[in-house]
């Protein structure tokens, strides 16, 4: 493998960052920390952490969007992508160009002096580095895993948002609800907002709050979301109230309550920005995110979501309820080693009627056969195992009829080449 100091190509970079770290994850902010001293970036004091289990990356496109519309010049740093490595990274809502990661790529490598790290800590230092040359006048950083020990968190915000907690990456983050919430509770800091967007919130929350002095702001308690007739909603904030606010494009109960929190984010920052309906409106009715419950009707109806643990797959029912019942629907489903596809098919099970499993495009997905044979336990219905995903695809859409609908979902590895699929074969 060639050196950093040859490489003239973001494929070339990703190829060698992708064989740095063989556990892929290494909590900690130590390696991080040292790079960014050396780094002396000179960044924006306007950030706001994204954190929680599920809804990140929604919460994040909503707050960029509406810190856009509201003049800034924005970075948003969110992972993983669905496509390509540069959704990682925008400015202003623009992909970040492959040379210009590379040049910060390039700033990273030049300031490590040695320093080892992973794939995810080199993106984020690059994505840093991207918004500091930029002049970002405001960050919108997602935090890729838990919190507290995530590269992310080694920069400060002004402000935080955690959408949930639910059980995922126990490996890393532990076995149960509260303590997961200890973990993410780690981008509190004293005196600064965090609002937290689900209506159950666990005890580690208040007392992380507690003991650091940080300013909670909890869904149901300090704002919430009321509904109203004709499919509008309505906002009821920190300290106003916004009516007849039309539903975000995002399809479904669970994005209300993202656009909730992401308001009251909104309220609690001194950044001179007033919710406007109008605006609001408008930004969210221009949310487009590959991956979020996302429907495509061509030769078939398609439904595409990267719901990857049971509490996304508890939205993704949902709104498989409310979108209405087809004919018959298809499951097609890969996981990752450290998944619960148990519990991802226990609350999809009763809207499937064929499952299909395939190997996701990753070194650490679930084989095929063995998924396969752990769903049938699971549902009480036989369970294919497919070569491939396109072999998937392909059987699903010539078995098939009009009135049925597809669905692909358990992992970003999975969705993202299907809707690459879908696309080529419906050119």
């Amino acid at each position: 493998m060639s050196h950093p100091g040859s490489f003239q190509t973001l494929a070339e970079w990703l190829a060698w960052l992708e064989t740095l770290s063989p556990n892929e994850i290494e909590l900690g902010l130590e390696r991080v920390d040292a790079v960014l001293a050396r780094l002396c970036l000179e960044l924006t004091e306007r950030v706001v952490h994204v954190a929680g289990t599920n809804g990140k990356g929604s919460c994040a496109a909503m707050l960029e969007g509406l810190l856009i519309a509201g003049g800034d010049r924005v970075g948003c740093y969110t992972s993983p992508h669905v496509f390509e490595f540069n959704e990682r990274i925008r400015v202003d809502g623009r992909n970040a160009t492959d040379a210009a990661i590379v040049q910060a790529l390039e700033t990273v490598e030049s300031a490590r002096d040695g320093v080892p790290l992973t794939y995810f800590e080199y993106s984020t230092l690059a994505a840093l580095c991207l918004f500091a040359d930029n002049d970002c006048s405001a960050l919108v950083l997602e935090i890729g895993m838990g919190g507290r020990l995530d590269a992310v968190n080694a920069i400060e915000p002004l402000a935080g948002l955690i959408t949930n907690v639910a059980l995922d990456h126990c490996d890393w983050l532990g076995n149960d609800v509260e303590t997961i919430a200890r973990e993410k509770a780690g981008i509190m800091r004293h005196g600064k907002p965090l609002v937290f967007g689900a209506l159950e919130r666990p005890v580690a929350i208040d007392e992380a709050a507690d003991a650091t002095g940080a300013r909670l702001y909890c869904a149901g308690r300090d704002f919430a979301v009321e509904s109203a007739a004709g499919g509008s909603w309505s906002y009821r904030g920190l300290r106003t109230r916004i009516p007849h606010l039309a539903a975000p494009a995002l399809f479904g109960q669970s994005q209300l309550g993202n656009a909730a929190a992401v308001l009251a984010v909104l309220e609690t920052l001194s950044m001179g920005y007033e919710l406007c309906a109008a605006t609001i409106n408008d930004v969210f009715a221009g949310l487009s995110l590959a991956g979020r419950f996302q429907r495509i009707s061509s030769a078939r109806h398609w439904v595409l979501d990267v719901a990857h643990n049971p509490h996304a797959a508890h939205a993704l029912a949902a709104n498989l309820r409310e979108d209405g019942a087809p004919r018959e629907r298809i499951a097609i489903i890969g996981a990752l080693l450290d998944k619960d596809p148990e519990g991802i098919v226990a609350e999809l099970a009763p809207l499937v009627d064929r499952w299909i499993a395939v190997s996701a495009a990753a070194a650490r997905a679930i084989p095929a056969n063995q998924l396969a044979a752990r769903i049938a336990a699971v549902c009480g219905k036989p369970c294919l195992a497919a070569d491939s995903l396109e072999e998937a695809l392909e059987f699903a859409t010539s078995t098939s009829g009009e009135d049925d609908s597809i669905l692909v979902t358990g992992s970003f590895y999975v969705v993202g080449p299907a809707l690459e699929w879908i696309r080529s074969t419906s050119a």
